[in-house]
């Protein structure tokens, strides 16, 4: 009898940590991307439930899942290092699809073969490296059958991940992927059907809405809110609602970086004043703490608009649009509004001293 009480407990404590490893209250994600050369020996863990490295790429000719040879040392060390702050901390590796990587997983998602080649490297790999889930970024697809196939894929990687703890005995892979603010994108839409059903959430990018490099006015780039266009988080939001994903399976980004354009005139400063294009870097991107400096240095006035829930400020003709401490408190309280699952920063080598995550974790534990 003691025998038979004892292996009930124990698997009803195997049962509650796989639980635990599948469900959350909430989430306080954060992407570490490599290329920004922060050390994963810098990443205050303790603020995260949730992170990410980015990212491991898909070979053009076995597509399997792979970390180039730059990226080995740091991600086979990325979850031992951020648990050594935060032995709770859930840890992912995402993998890229970019412009630049857009033929190989389109020609490999359209495979049957190809798909399994991805998938069993990719929990491989993962459990290798000790990361406890994946994350697909492949927001370069759109076409109708490149979102048929991405579909089919969600499908058979979570039947893989599903039956891979019978042999490996450990918690089930999550598996996530980041997604476009919208459903719906030029002439496909993703299948909404399938990330309901095979995925644990997606990442939703809600950002890059405007860019310096691509219209002559300065814009909202990642507006929660925009009266005049459906290009906005809201709608965004509404629609994958609206088309059939639970609000539980929704993360929402919280953009660290911001974009400045040239003006035309330095005295018509406001959103949608005429420019001329990026100021400061090539494509007018800046990192928040960057923005910061820059606001210290110039002693400028930063300007909160409600409207669109996002900061801006100007220096003659410079004109930057962020998010500051005020859009995040309003958009983590957005987020609990509509019952999404949490949310995560891109990327959080951008923050300045931590000062945006901390103050999203705040205002989230203060209940508002």
């Amino acid at each position: 009898m003691a025998f038979k009480i004892t292996m009930f407990l124990f698997m009803v404590f195997l049962s509650l940590k796989f639980q635990s490893s599948k469900a959350q209250a909430w989430i306080r994600a954060g992407y570490w991307y490599s290329g920004s050369e922060f050390p994963i020996s810098n990443i205050n863990s303790e603020l995260f439930t949730h992170l990410i490295c980015a990212f491991a790429d898909v070979n053009s000719t076995s597509y399997e899942l792979s970390i180039s040879s730059s990226n080995e040392q740091m991600f086979s060390t990325f979850a031992y290092t951020v648990k050594q702050k935060n032995p709770s901390v859930t840890t992912l590796l995402s993998v890229r699809g970019g412009i630049a990587d857009y033929l190989v997983l389109s020609e490999m998602v359209s495979n049957l073969s190809h798909r399994k080649s991805f998938i069993d490297s990719s929990i491989r790999i993962a459990r290798l490296n000790g990361f406890q889930g994946l994350d697909l970024c492949w927001v370069s697809a759109n076409t109708s059958s490149d979102m048929t196939n991405m579909g089919i894929l969600f499908k058979e990687w979570r039947n893989a991940a599903s039956s891979e703890p019978n042999n490996s005995g450990k918690a089930e892979l999550i598996l996530t992927a980041a997604v476009q603010y919208s459903p719906d994108v030029e002439d496909a839409s993703f299948p909404v059907d399938s990330i309901q059903s095979y995925l644990d959430w997606i990442h939703v990018m809600a950002y890059d809405y405007h860019m310096p490099q691509w219209y002559n006015f300065t814009g909202a780039q990642a507006a929660l809110f925009d009266p005049s266009s459906e290009t906005n988080t809201d709608f965004g939001i509404s629609s994958w609602i609206g088309r059939g994903i639970s609000s539980s399976k929704l993360v929402l980004a919280l953009p660290y970086y911001g974009y400045a354009w040239t003006l035309v005139n330095p005295k018509e400063n406001g959103i949608g004043a005429l420019a001329r294009g990026p100021a400061i870097s090539e494509d007018g991107s800046m990192a928040f703490k960057d923005i910061k400096g820059y606001i210290d240095r110039y002693n400028a006035q930063v300007i909160y608009n409600a409207t669109y829930v996002l900061n801006y400020c100007s220096v003659g003709s410079t004109w930057i649009r962020f998010d500051d401490v005020e859009v995040v408190k309003v958009k983590v309280s957005y987020a609990k509004e509509k019952k999404l699952l949490g949310y995560f920063a891109w990327h959080i080598a951008n923050d300045d001293n931590w000062e945006l995550y901390i103050a999203g974790k705040k205002w989230l534990e203060l209940g508002q």
